[in-house]
């Protein structure tokens, strides 16, 4: 069992949890996951570990809640614990050795590049981080990123940092010159447009895909993906990419397989939750709840969680 040490809400939806994982604390390194596994029964959930403390055997978990089983793991509470965490799994992040890195972040995508900036600024490379969000509230991680480098905020509504897209603040630190590799994790869209941005510079561009996994180990192959014309698999081949031979079209289009499914298991939950609240309210416990109860968002199955 891996006991919660410390909860924090980040944002509307992204959670951050401090859980026990000693052996995996110890050897982890920037870009790896980890496979959580609630319980019996549970869904297998693939999260980056997006920092971690060796000495006090923990590891940081930063989850996007959009599903059943991501609102399940949110729900979780400092001294509850989480079944299985299996890792560290996926390929360590190549770091460049010197020079001048960006590191990009979206939404939640900002916690999975924080490692990585911790790596490449360990190593003495000149590290800035270009941040988004739709608002202020969305914003993560800055202050961390902070710590070992600039940091460039941008906000879809201009409440906070710099008026636009991460990419707006990208390209004009490419026109300036002098920027040796790009780190980019985030939603889909914003990768591709990272990647796109990119190449006509001529600059080294790494994506984190945020592939569909199951079993994390390549035996499942839902977590495919087609780079440089290749099929590779994310868990173990990846989950870092050279992003000019990403072929993101296909992800986005993998990544849509089970939303119906996922829209499915969040009504049934809904509705056992109505259920409960009538019972509570002295409402009859046969009465009868379904086509009355209000349709989940399928908006807010869009982004793709890790």
């Amino acid at each position: 069992m891996h006991p919660v040490r410390e909860k924090a809400q980040l944002s509307p939806n992204v959670t951050r949890l401090v859980v026990e994982a000693p052996r995996i604390a110890q050897i982890r390194k920037p870009g790896q996951f980890v496979i959580v596994h609630m319980g019996p029964g549970a869904e297998r959930i693939p999260l980056t570990i997006a920092d971690g403390d060796a000495e006090a055997g923990t590891i940081t978990l930063v989850i996007q809640s959009v599903g059943k089983s991501t609102g399940d793991l949110v729900a979780l509470e400092v001294g509850e614990s989480i079944a299985d965490i299996a890792g560290p799994l996926g390929r360590p992040t190549e770091l460049i050795e010197s020079g001048h890195a960006i590191c990009v972040g979206g939404g939640v995508g900002t916690a999975v590049v924080h490692p990585i900036a911790q790596g490449l600024a360990a190593k003495g490379v000149r590290v800035t981080s270009v941040i988004g969000g739709r608002s202020r509230e969305w914003v993560i991680f800055e202050e961390e990123l902070r710590r070992y480098g600039d940091v460039v905020v941008c906000t879809d509504d201009g409440s906070y940092g710099r008026h636009g897209f991460v990419t707006d603040a990208l390209k004009d630190a490419l026109d300036a010159g002098g920027v040796d590799e790009i780190y980019a994790v985030g939603p889909v869209p914003m990768m591709r447009a990272v990647s796109a941005l990119t190449e006509p510079y001529g600059v080294p561009t790494l994506a984190s895909l945020n592939a569909i996994m199951v079993d994390g180990t390549g035996m499942c192959g839902g977590c495919r993906v087609t780079v440089g014309g290749k099929t590779v698999y994310a868990c173990v081949d990846g989950p870092e990419f050279d992003a000019h031979q990403v072929d993101f079209r296909e992800l986005a289009d993998r990544l849509s397989t089970y939303r119906s499914f996922e829209q499915a298991a969040l009504e049934r939950q809904q509705q056992i939750h109505v259920r409960k609240m009538a019972e509570l309210a002295g409402a009859a416990p046969e009465a009868e709840v379904g086509s009355d109860t209000p349709a989940v968002d399928a908006s807010t199955l869009q982004e793709a969680s890790r």
